[in-house]
């Protein structure tokens, strides 16, 4: 029996102009989450999407939620479409992907995120906006400033709401969600959906139709991209978790390795560094902000160019991180959990857990780095003698099955599983240092003379005719 037709955008109800545009960003045809949501949503039905990370949630998502939005431009201050996400990064990561179908359609797409200027976003917001792209707490502020009016919202998309509520955000988020109209139509998108947002799905969503990427959840709320990927079908109330009044759909999972590395703690640190000096994308996970800028800067003196990220850091200093391990500049990123969710970067072929996840949702967000986009990843955890009870519980929660190996420096099975080599131990510099323009360049501000200890710089202000001029200040 010949197999069937691969599904186009074309089938699934978007037109030619979008069509073109994603094949302009080398999109050719739907991931499975995207074949699957897409024609639901133009139907105008309430969904929810279960996806592991990398499998094409902000596609599904965006491109129907831009086609209903097609065709009624939105008044200053009042967005037709809201998309919320819980971090920065994954807000403009959202804007990024969306850029290009939005320029087709002729809609207008913007961002409202903490740590930037709020006055240019209400400035941006008065100018008109179709889809408004923001964090709880922002958008939140935005309202409460009379800069933003929910009330024309037609489409509101939640992304990774669970992590929402990890972080303290679920009073923002309901307090956005009851200044929507109640005939709004509501997605929610999140690699694991469980007990956490079931108030929100309740209360909010209307008979939603739940669409999963991989096996469906187990009793205990946590997704399971290491268990076994044959396709099934459930309603989400028979799964135990109250999620979906409606349909459940499932598909295929990435395919990554798990391997746990039982190493003696005074080889942890030699081996951390063999790992990170391979050849490939990496991200190096660990609790925090000290340890990721103490590991950065220990595989800088080595020879490996890693950068730091998390959330101690300015957004100048995050966009400049990303931007480094993004273009291959820096191939080595050593994170918090900040990075475990809405850092979207392709071709990360090796994720390293240097500090055991605290739980099985940690593991499986920190997983979803790698194997992004129908790509094969491999995914390690490094345990010292002290780890071995907490990572075990770990895997068990989480339904891994992971291959556990006793390596030690230079060991040929290391090399093997993740391409580790001893590094140069050449130091190099920081790829995201700021790099200040030099003096005759022209970003570079005219400055005059620096002036010497003891005197003060003089003033322009002109001195009336005939008045004497004030004695210099005695210097200390």
């Amino acid at each position: 029996m010949p197999d069937a037709p691969a599904v186009r955008f074309a089938d699934l109800g978007l037109p030619p102009v979008l069509v073109h545009a994603l094949r302009r960003d080398g999109i050719d045809r739907p991931f499975p989450i995207q074949a699957a949501v897409i024609p639901d949503i133009l139907a105008g039905h309430d969904v929810l999407g279960r996806a592991a990370t990398g499998s094409g949630k902000t596609l599904a998502f965006g491109l129907p939620m831009l086609m209903r939005l097609k065709g009624s431009p939105s008044a200053p201050g009042k967005p037709g479409g809201v998309i919320l996400a819980p971090t920065r990064e994954l807000a403009i990561q959202i804007e990024s992907v969306l850029d290009e179908p939005s320029l087709a359609l002729g809609l207008r797409v913007a961002t409202a995120v903490g740590g930037l200027p709020i006055k240019k976003q209400e400035e941006r917001l008065a100018r008109g906006v179709d889809v408004l792209i923001a964090t709880p707490g922002r958008l939140t502020d935005l309202i409460g400033r009379r800069a933003a009016d929910l009330s024309n919202v037609r489409v509101i998309t939640i992304d990774e709401a669970d992590h929402m509520s990890e972080l303290g955000f679920l009073p923002q988020l309901t307090a956005v969600l009851n200044r929507v109209p109640a005939e709004a139509q509501k997605l929610l998108f999140s690699a694991t959906l469980d007990e956490t947002v079931t108030g929100v799905v309740e209360r909010y969503l209307r008979t939603p139709i739940e669409h999963s990427v991989g096996k469906p959840a187990a009793p205990s709320g946590t997704d399971s991209p290491g268990a076994d990927p044959e396709t099934t079908a459930n309603h989400a109330d028979t799964a135990g978790n109250g999620l979906s009044q409606g349909a459940e759909h499932a598909t295929s999972v990435p395919t990554i390795e798990h391997y746990v590395l039982h190493v003696r703690r005074t080889d942890k640190r030699t081996i951390v560094t063999e790992i990170a000096a391979r050849q490939g994308r990496t991200l190096l996970f660990v609790r925090t902000q000290y340890a990721a800028e103490k590991l950065a800067t220990r595989l800088r003196e080595a020879g490996v160019a890693a950068v730091a990220l998390h959330g101690g850091k300015a957004q100048n200093q995050r966009n400049r991180t990303l931007a480094a391990f993004a273009d291959g500049t820096a191939p080595v990123l050593v994170a918090t959990d900040i990075a475990a969710r809405g850092i979207h970067v392709d071709d990360i072929s090796l994720v390293v857990h240097v500090d055991p996840p605290a739980d099985p949702k940690d593991y499986l967000h920190r997983t979803g780095r790698t194997a992004r986009a129908g790509a094969t990843g491999t995914v390690v955890t490094v345990a010292t003698p002290d780890d071995r009870d907490e990572v075990t519980h770990v895997m068990r929660q989480a339904s891994i099955t992971a291959t556990d190996l006793d390596v030690r420096p230079s060991d040929r099975r290391l090399f093997e599983i993740t391409g580790a080599r001893r590094p140069s131990g050449r130091q190099v510099s920081d790829p995201a240092a700021y790099v200040a323009p030099e003096k005759d360049s022209p970003a570079a501000p005219a400055r005059g003379r620096p002036i010497p200890r003891g005197e003060s710089r003089p003033h322009n202000k002109k001195r009336k005719p005939g008045a004497k001029a004030k004695p210099p200040r005695p210097t200390r």
